[in-house]
């Protein structure tokens, strides 16, 4: 019996696989006796939950990419999207976690090949979707960094809240995103000669946020996970005057430390998270 339950598990598997592909655009030949038309015939059937996935899954990506929509026009994004959808098909349930790898599938694609830039605002409307999304954690009370002795602060690593991403762009697309927001001036102009920046983006109690940095800031924020040394040597590289003492009073005034672990074990700590939001897909 037990190889009979083994082939009906495999060929479930291999049904459900063939469905799903069917559903993206594949062939239907294998799924079609499975479906009962209810008065169609059963392509017929197919095509239309294949429209269903297709315009769902086309509306989380408008959600999550408004301003990319709004700089390539809603047919145009429609296209890339149905391109997209059918290489990159979702790895989970959840629709705002659908989408993570769009801004490099834009940078790829032949078609926006004279929008350059265009990866770049992606990036950072999924960092804003990220943020959005990220589990709560509680922030490191800052009177514990005072405790620690002065040869072991060279050793500490830092972690930053859980929505905290860092970007840079040789565009700039803090203000490409900001033209192309409700209520914008629309015969306002914008250079994108303006240069590169670096920026940070966060979840600040229930508002999602984003700012530029320095690039000695920059640097010492990406080289965190490293230890504080390493950081610090980072950011002086870019920045010979980057100051310790006020980037460290900056991260915990905005509450972006969550945790902090020294080499030695009498030294470690750290934010205890908090259980995540239960958030809806």
């Amino acid at each position: 019996m037990r190889p009979r339950a083994e082939s009906a598990v495999s060929s479930s598997r291999e049904l459900e696989r063939d469905f799903a592909a069917a559903l993206l655009g594949g062939p239907d030949q294998a799924v079609l006796a499975e479906v009962h038309g209810d008065g169609l015939d059963p392509a017929a059937r197919v095509a239309i939950y294949r429209n269903h996935v297709f315009v769902t899954l086309t509306e989380a990506l408008e959600s999550t990419y408004p301003v990319v929509v709004r700089l390539v026009d809603r047919r145009f994004f429609a296209y890339t999207a149905d391109r997209f959808i059918r290489e990159n098909p979702p790895a989970g349930p959840c629709l705002f976690e659908y989408g993570e790898s769009f801004a490099d599938f834009l940078g790829t694609f032949p078609p926006c090949r004279h929008l350059p830039y265009l990866r770049d605002v992606a990036r950072l409307e999924w960092a804003l979707n990220r943020a959005l999304h990220a589990e709560d954690a509680v922030t490191l009370d800052p009177r514990w960094l005072g405790a620690v002795s002065p040869d072991e602060v060279g050793r500490l690593k830092l972690r930053l809240h859980p929505s905290v991403s860092l970007l840079e762009s040789p565009w700039p697309i803090d203000r490409i995103w900001r033209a192309n927001q409700p209520g914008a001036d629309p015969e306002a102009t914008l250079s994108l000669d303006g240069g590169a920046v670096c920026l940070e983006v966060y979840r600040l109690e229930d508002d999602v946020v984003f700012r530029a940095v320095t690039p000695g800031t920059y640097a010492f924020r990406r080289a965190l996970a490293s230890d504080l040394e390493s950081a610090v040597e980072s950011a002086r590289s870019v920045d010979p005057s980057f100051d310790l003492t006020s980037a460290l009073s900056e991260l915990l005034d905005d509450g972006l430390i969550v945790g902090a672990r020294a080499t030695s074990p009498s030294q470690r700590t750290g934010g205890s998270r908090r259980k995540p939001a239960q958030r809806p897909c």
